[in-house]
């Protein structure tokens, strides 16, 4: 059978191969420990549950406006005004079935065939696959210390082409962690407009920051397409709800896009995402990051005496991007391994690098202190023997 040739540029997310192992091995017995996929331990914050179960009970189960629900969208710009001193006006967001839906509509009306999108290499696979998806040529560039991990302006000045239509950032990134402050992003913002093109940021993992304010584009200006989601800092994945702010003049385009290709998302997940935005859901959020960088704390501490803590901490999200370098050159092989030897699952860089993902891999510090000291007894008990 013979395929849309986009989805041969789709490449499979490896880690789930990993999951699907290390649960194998769990149904056979093994105390594995998941360091792979990026979802916490904690459930929902116990006002978003009450919230979603009172929805349910009131009957709120009907369609809502493409755009998403009127007192959701007020409630994401009241956010914004708050807390990244950001006027956002409501009618400029879009609520969407997870940040993959505020992607794909990004995606589809920003880029056609033949042209190109500048992104970070290593970056979330699915950001360069939904611009391919569209038809783009997406051109991944390598980043590393020296840029913090980030494309900058002077990366964007270098690998900018005539056909380039848009860059891409993610601030906190997956799968290093790392942020842009506010001078790199405005350079990044400028040296974008000053070629005419669109800039997209990924702010999925905005609010888990550890060790600098979070940080908007929005707060910077308004031409630039904003994703974000309920899955991370406010520990909503499975409800499937985020959003996309978008320049006013995009809002009409995006909305007929949207009433096609989902129609809406969710009504008692929105309901639910209304009570994210309490003082006591705040309190909730504010407490589990702190608890995240508790964890990242001992994990660097950790790893460092193995050779194995980034050459920068992260200053976000919940991920270390690891050089496995002096162990090995095989970062799937390496993690197979880890995991057959030790019971402990982590994610192969080459999920997420296309140069140089063989010898990165990525830990998701998403389990509790005691089972993150084990996992590092574990993995120095496996290199020791490489």
């Amino acid at each position: 059978m013979v395929w849309n040739s986009r989805v041969a540029k789709v490449a499979p997310f490896r880690v789930m191969h990993l999951l699907e192992m290390a649960q194998a091995r769990e149904a056979s017995g093994y105390d594995v420990i998941h360091l792979e996929v990026g979802e916490p331990d904690f459930p929902s914050p116990d006002p978003v549950m009450t919230a979603g179960q009172s929805a349910l009970s009131a009957g709120h189960t009907r369609y809502t406006p493409a755009a998403g629900l009127p007192a959701l969208r007020e409630a994401i710009a009241q956010h914004y005004k708050h807390h990244f001193q950001a006027d956002v006006e409501p009618s400029r967001i879009l609520i969407t079935p997870g940040a993959s839906g505020a992607l794909l509509l990004a995606s589809q009306l920003l880029v056609e065939a033949g042209d190109r999108v500048l992104m970070a290499d290593p970056n979330y696979p699915c950001n360069r696959h939904f611009m391919a998806l569209a038809g783009a040529e997406v051109d991944t560039v390598p980043v590393g210390r020296e840029t913090g991990w980030q494309l900058d302006a002077s990366l964007v000045a270098a690998h900018w082409q005539p056909s380039t239509r848009l860059a891409m950032l993610a601030s906190p990134s997956n799968p290093t962690g790392h942020t842009l402050n506010a001078d790199a992003l405005q350079a990044v913002q400028q040296a974008v407009r000053q070629r005419e093109g669109r800039l997209v940021v990924d702010e999925i993992y905005q609010g888990l920051n550890y060790d600098d304010a979070p940080l908007s584009a929005l707060s910077l200006g308004d031409d630039a397409f904003v994703v974000n989601s309920f899955s991370k800092y406010f520990g909503m994945t499975g409800w499937r709800l985020g959003w996309l702010v978008a320049p006013e003049e995009a809002v009409e385009p995006l909305t007929r896009l949207a009433q096609n290709i989902f129609l809406a998302a969710s009504t008692p997940a929105q309901h639910a995402a209304l009570a994210a935005f309490t003082p006591e859901c705040r309190e909730i959020l504010e407490d589990r990051r702190q608890i995240l960088k508790k964890r990242r704390d001992v994990l660097l501490a950790g790893l460092s005496n193995l050779g194995l803590a980034p050459d920068m901490p992260p200053q976000g999200a919940f991920y270390l991007w690891l050089d496995i370098s002096r162990y090995s050159r095989d970062s799937q092989a390496f993690c197979e391994q880890l995991l057959m030897e030790e019971n402990v699952a982590i994610t192969p860089g080459i999920d997420f690098a296309v140069q140089g993902g063989e010898q990165f891999v990525r830990i998701a510090f998403t389990t509790d202190v005691a089972r993150l000291e084990d996992a590092i007894e574990r993995i120095s008990r496996f290199v020791s023997r490489l």
